[in-house]
């Protein structure tokens, strides 16, 4: 849910950006795949992380799509970062030493 909240309100922000953008139909489509990914169900986490490159790229510095291109970005690592095991599942307890006699 991070992550469609965080791509509607970067689309929102650039469509309400009128300044000239000669990448902007790259950064539209690529939000706009990035939402599809979302809606279908696991996305492929390259292709996320690909598609934020690009988002990145097209935008560049604009300092007034800064923080919502940032809400994106940190949305896509949540969303790629694999789950945690709780404290302790899967690990193995040290095997017992030989004693010296």
């Amino acid at each position: 849910m991070e992550l469609r909240r965080a791509v509607t309100r970067l689309q929102r922000e650039l469509a309400g950006y009128r300044a000239h953008l000669a990448d902007r139909g790259i950064a539209e489509g690529e939000l706009a795949a990035v939402e599809a990914m979302v809606r279908a169900g696991e996305p492929d986490i390259p292709r996320l992380r690909h598609s934020l490159l690009l988002i990145a790229s097209a935008i560049g510095s604009v300092s007034a799509l800064a923080e919502a291109l940032g809400e994106v970005r940190n949305a896509v690592e949540l969303f790629g970062r694999p789950a945690r095991r709780p404290s302790g599942e899967g690990v193995r307890p040290p095997a017992p030493r030989p004693s010296a006699h």
